[in-house]
């Protein structure tokens, strides 16, 4: 299942507000301050950049992404706190951690996923970041106080979008972080503009991977790390031309209720970066180090308080409560991987 370009003129979005490219992060970071009122959620369907079967999750519009995240986000923070992404445990890691062993995972995850870059405390070049898929934030005020840089965080969320905001403000890093409405495949900026770009969890929702990638490259700055950390399924054998049938079944069910278009796997990732000419491409299989995650989630949303919680979001959240058993499947069968990608751009 290869990624392939898709033509331009499979997205029709809304004119770019285009942010300055000086590279003074504070007058950057000002200036998305200033347009961040204006940013909309663009309207468009991408194509499908991989071949898959096709399906109504496929084609889910970004209008269906923003509310499943407007109506689940709250939930989620409430249960899991503010790291929206999977926790990265030990492969003997037991499911009956508690609650806050779980949410040291997700900080864990962070960390390795910045050492596994070679993105470290001593890496003075990080001084602007955008986090694509930001979430309710948790990433970009992390990397922001670890790193003392200013991060950016885009959404297709209103709700997280605002959340966040309100986050920095209450943790006092307004000054350093700031999120918005914008969409990953057309981002409002300015070209390498941005010493990392970090992509958490965000690419399994691209309807176009290879535009996906090409956006992520095109806003980094010469010399700049990318991190991609995403759901992927395996890898094809060779002679393979799709998944068996089961397979693509099962993730068709998943990809309906947490509106996720054609999934793809690391090869397609790394191949695509290669086209692209990035250089230190690298790549893992982090698949046995997430396993713990979702049966913990399903533990929590089995307590009183998950339960009432549930109940009380709406009916987005209680039926992906009800799809977290095929996630768990779908990593035993080896069907779905863990999978992180990182490269620099030339300089």
């Amino acid at each position: 299942m290869k990624a392939t370009l898709a033509p331009p003129s499979s997205l029709i979005s809304l004119p770019r507000h285009k942010v300055s490219s000086l590279r003074s992060p504070s007058l950057l970071l000002q200036s998305q301050r200033r347009s961040s009122a204006l940013m909309t959620t663009t309207a468009s369907r991408g194509s499908v950049a991989v071949t898959a079967a096709t399906t109504s999750s496929a084609e889910a519009p970004r209008e269906g992404i923003a509310e499943f995240y407007n109506e689940t986000s709250g939930l989620w923070e409430e249960i899991w706190g503010d790291h929206m992404h999977h926790g990265f445990y030990d492969p003997d890691s037991s499911v009956q951690l508690s609650d806050s062993g779980h949410r040291e995972a997700q900080i864990r995850m962070i960390e390795e996923s910045l050492r596994f870059a070679g993105v470290t405390e001593e890496e003075k070049k990080i001084k602007i970041v955008v986090d694509v898929g930001c979430g309710i934030g948790g990433s970009s005020r992390y990397i922001a106080s670890k790193f003392g840089a200013e991060c950016i965080g885009i959404t297709l969320s209103p709700v997280q979008a605002k959340r966040a905001n309100d986050l920095a403000t209450a943790q006092s890093l307004s000054h350093k972080v700031s999120f918005q409405v914008a969409d990953a495949l057309d981002q409002p900026f300015e070209d390498g503009i941005f010493d990392l770009v970090w992509s958490m969890e965000s690419g399994e929702h691209m309807p176009d991977k290879a535009k996906f990638v090409k956006e992520l490259v095109r806003v980094t700055a010469p010399g700049g790390r990318i991190i991609i950390v995403t759901w992927c399924h395996r890898n094809l054998s060779q002679g393979e031309e799709s998944l068996q049938p089961w397979e693509q079944n099962l993730l068709d069910r998943i990809c309906k209720t947490f509106y996720l278009p054609a999934w793809c796997s690391t090869t397609d990732y790394v191949e695509l970066l290669q086209s692209l000419s990035l250089q230190d491409i690298k790549y893992a299989d982090w698949s046995e180090n997430v396993a713990p995650f979702w049966p913990a989630v399903i533990r929590t949303a089995l307590t009183w308080k998950g339960l009432v919680s549930l109940l009380r979001s709406g009916m987005k959240s209680i039926k992906g409560a009800l799809t977290m058993p095929l996630m768990i499947e779908g990593y035993k069968k080896g069907v779905i991987k863990f999978g992180i990608i990182t490269c620099q751009k030339p300089l």
